[in-house]
């Protein structure tokens, strides 16, 4: 049976352009273009969740999650028995951030830092994105 785990994602957009981010230390044919996602943390709402995971990944303040866009499901075995329930927020970034910046996270208790290219794509090439995360763009 696979675990149901909810995650949010984030499409932060700002002047027509959505903030994306690859790997640095996984190729790109197997992890593709992203937007910040993450846990949510028991206790936490799902809002908080989605400031707390676009800071922590971009290693940027000043953001502002500017609204709710909805939610959908998102298989992904084979990778892991697990069917992700997805919460999709907008944000916007502050004025200030940069075109391009290498940014990442640690991993809660493995002592281990993934990096990660930050930059901007045109908002109508957002459908590039990997595993589903591009499935509510249609609704900002």
């Amino acid at each position: 049976m696979k675990q149901l785990v909810e995650k949010v994602v984030i499409y932060c957009v700002q002047d027509g352009r959505l903030l994306v981010f690859r790997h640095l230390d996984y190729p790109a044919d197997e992890v593709g273009l992203q937007v910040p996602a993450g846990s949510i943390r028991q206790g936490e709402c799902r809002k908080d969740a989605a400031l707390r995971e676009l800071e922590e990944e971009t290693g940027r303040k000043g953001f502002v999650i500017t609204g709710f866009i909805g939610t959908a499901f998102y298989d992904i075995s084979p990778y892991r028995d697990e069917v992700q329930e997805r919460f999709f927020f907008r944000a916007s970034a502050p004025r200030t951030i940069e075109e391009r910046w290498i940014g990442g996270e640690s991993h809660d208790g493995k002592g281990t830092r993934t990096r990660f290219e930050f930059f901007w794509i045109p908002l109508s090439t957002g459908h590039a994105l990997q595993s589903g995360q591009g499935a509510l763009l249609g609704q900002i």
